[in-house]
């Protein structure tokens, strides 16, 4: 194993990662370092959160910083607030011992006015969000002719979250003979398109495989019905008396009513999601970091970035749509090292969705069963019993005191006070498990060859009470199952519930109730996303059409052969209104 020193990094900066407690470097270093240093070249890196990428750029970029130009040098864009000033704290904690080093955080959410005081004075890095960055630029306050070094970290969540045109308007602007550095957890296909557009002969560095899960982290699913999943998360949160995790969700709606769920029934928790201002996200972190809250409620957009070590568990409540999501999700946890667990609560008809997940990470699930009131009685006491076991005991603080509580207590026998001490600790949990019935656990066998068979056409039919939607956008238009439902929470008035969601290339298929079929139609109408016209109209909840590929632009999806009642005439309406549609 190299040193930091064999890598090239110079004694002022080793002096300040040495008190930091870096010791050896993590193989994304031991890789990215040396190339940064001694070549002007392009890089694309692919390496799971937490596996030490920030010390991976932010090394080499310091140490080639001319201190006597008092321009910006390099940019360092990433998806949120919470991850760029996490950055530069740490590139700060990096140049400690460079005099005269500047680092300026541009983020949305504080004062453009004093960033824009900051700027004038002079930085030589900047770490940015995409929008603040783009709105300096447009007010002419940033000057980006002397940036040498373009870094984009976790740049496959920001395509995610839908910067793609801020980043493309960014990088027109900075010299043609920059060098660029794209470090990512996963390599969808629009990280790809960037590095053909943007990248000159990109050294390409995979540490594990592309797409893969964290090596530390173990998969678990625990198979329930819909309708007990919230009943799950409490006995498995209850199961683990020390966790210390994310519980992710797939709306800013469900998030909230979670968190207020387990709230009211006496868990440490919060939610973190985007109808917060930005003083509540920051308030709701800052206590989330101290471990003043055990469980964080979370929904993906929300969660973006964040740079929170040591937990245990990341709770995934149902599974995302994309893959990629999930590679975010549970690469919050097993960092730098360290172990960790992530659990996916899920009903039968989500299996399908795990075993492709499976099959991209190359890790299995393990199957969870959910623990009895028994268990997990038993399991609170003895963690009880070695937190008092492991309790450190201030003889002289306490000393004073001890005398009149004796006196107090001595009428009680050893066994009597320990039931006392145990009681008092534990009735509610004790009064909850003795009264509560045990889960109904679905036979994952009770689905038959022909039910499996049939799967597809299922899937095609909307579920009872739902009407299944049809809208012009798709993958290749950035669409994400997150940035679709922040579409319809944004545009349609009032509670949406939405089910099932089909992403296609370049069309989807969304389920939402009846009732509000009519209001997400004309809250969609004539919708600019990115540039294209959304229209929004319903599709048929017979299940018989197939959803195959468009062939010409917008061109039609087509019955699925063979349809039994009225297919001609349907197959004539998708015609008719595609054809609509190219006009």
């Amino acid at each position: 194993m190299k040193t930091f020193e064999e890598l090239g990094i110079c004694p002022v900066i080793l002096k300040a990662i040495t008190e930091m407690g870096y010791e050896n470097p993590m193989p994304v270093q031991e890789e990215v370092i040396p190339h940064l240093l001694s070549e002007n070249t392009d890089m694309v890196a692919l390496a799971q959160t937490g596996t030490g990428k920030t010390a991976a750029f932010g090394l080499p970029v310091i140490q080639k910083i001319n201190i006597k130009t008092n321009q910006p040098q390099a940019l360092i864009l990433s998806p949120t607030r919470e991850l760029c000033l996490q950055i530069a704290s740490d590139l700060t904690d990096y140049s400690k011992y460079i005099d005269g080093l500047k680092i300026l955080p541009v983020y949305g959410g504080s004062s453009i006015e004093s960033q824009i005081r900051t700027l004038k004075k002079g930085v030589h890095i900047v770490v940015a969000t995409p929008g603040r960055l783009l709105d300096l630029m447009n007010r002419k306050m940033v000057k980006l002719e002397n940036v040498n070094t373009v870094i984009m970290d976790e740049a496959d969540e920001m395509l995610n979250m839908g910067f793609s045109d801020s980043i493309n308007a960014i990088l027109a602007e900075v010299p043609e003979n920059r060098s660029m550095l794209l470090f990512s957890a996963t390599m969808p296909a629009e990280i790809a398109r960037i590095s053909k557009k943007y990248m000159h002969n990109p050294k390409e560095i995979v540490i594990g495989s592309k797409n893969e899960g964290a090596k530390n982290v173990k998969h678990v699913y625990y198979m329930v019905h819909a309708k007990d999943k919230y009943l799950a998360l409490k006995r498995i949160a209850d199961y683990y008396p020390s966790i210390y995790g994310i519980i992710f969700c797939r709306t800013r709606r469900e998030t909230q009513e979670i968190a207020d769920q387990l709230i009211q029934d006496g868990y440490n928790a919060d939610s973190l999601h985007g109808e917060l201002s930005q003083a509540q996200r920051d308030a709701v972190m800052q206590k989330f970091r101290i471990k003043n809250l055990q469980l964080l409620v979370a929904t993906d957009v929300a969660a973006r970035g964040l740079d929170v070590d040591n937990l245990t568990h990341v709770i995934n409540y149902g599974l995302p749509e994309d893959i990629e999501t999930y590679t975010h999700r549970s690469g919050r946890t097993g960092r730098a090292g360290k172990t960790g667990t992530s659990i996916a609560i899920i009903h039968v008809k989500e299996k399908g969705r795990m075993k492709e997940i499976e099959r991209i990470i190359g890790k299995k699930f393990e199957k969870g069963y959910i623990p009895t009131g028994k268990q997990i009685c038993e399991k609170q006491l003895f963690n009880l019993v070695d937190r008092i076991e492991k309790v450190k005991v201030n003889e002289d603080e306490i000393a004073s005191y001890l005398s009149p509580i004796f006196r107090k207590l001595e009428w009680l026998s050893n066994e009597d006070l320990i039931k006392r001490v145990v009681s008092l600790e534990f009735n509610r949990l004790l009064d909850y498990y003795a009264d509560a019935q045990e889960l109904d656990i679905p036979d994952e066998r009770s689905r038959t060859k022909d039910s499996n068979s049939n799967e597809k056409k299922r899937s095609r039919r909307a579920e009872p009470g739902f009407t299944r939607m049809f809208i012009n956008i798709g993958k290749t238009d950035g669409l994400y199952p997150n940035t679709l439902i922040d579409l319809i929470n944004s545009n349609v008035q009032g509670r949406v519930t939405i089910g099932k969601i089909d992403l296609m290339t370049n069309f989807s298929f969304f389920e939402i109730e009846e009732k509000e079929a009519r209001n997400v139609i004309n809250g969609l109408k004539n919708i600019d996303f990115f540039g294209r016209r959304i229209s929004v109209e319903e599709a048929s909840n017979s299940g018989s059409p197939r959803e195959s590929k468009r062939k010409n632009n917008d061109s039609a999806y087509r019955d699925r052969k063979n349809n039994r009642q009225g297919s001609s005439g349907r197959r004539r309406k998708y015609q008719e209104s595609s054809s609509k549609r190219r006009r």
